[in-house]
């Protein structure tokens, strides 16, 4: 059977709307008001098991993880020689002797 939330029931409707030999009259309760607005015995009938409603909840749990990131830093140093020449003039000057002796008579 249906009920309007659109939950199923296991129960029959003969045995949802039992008021027959499972209930057992007590009784009691000739004063009450029924449906109509005659009095009934009162009854007392076996529950009605319905089915189980869960509720779920979610959590959402936030968890910090810190992380080391080392950063290292490197500095290379290039050198780097440029070699230029200049040049620088200098003179320099021989004499050469000869002698010439014509016609010597020592």
């Amino acid at each position: 059977m249906k009920i309007n939330n659109n939950r199923d029931f296991g129960v029959t409707q003969e045995a949802y709307y039992n008021t027959g030999s499972d209930c057992q009259d007590m009784n009691m309760g000739y004063g009450q008001m029924g449906m109509m607005g005659e009095t009934m015995p009162g009854v007392v009938c076996p529950p009605v098991y319905e089915c189980p409603r869960e509720t779920v909840c979610h959590r959402y749990i936030c968890h910090e993880v810190p992380h080391i990131q080392p950063c290292n830093t490197r500095i290379i140093n290039h050198h780097i020689y440029r070699h230029t020449y200049t040049p620088t003039y200098s003179c320099c000057e021989e004499n050469e002797v000869q002698n010439v002796y014509e016609n010597r008579c020592c």
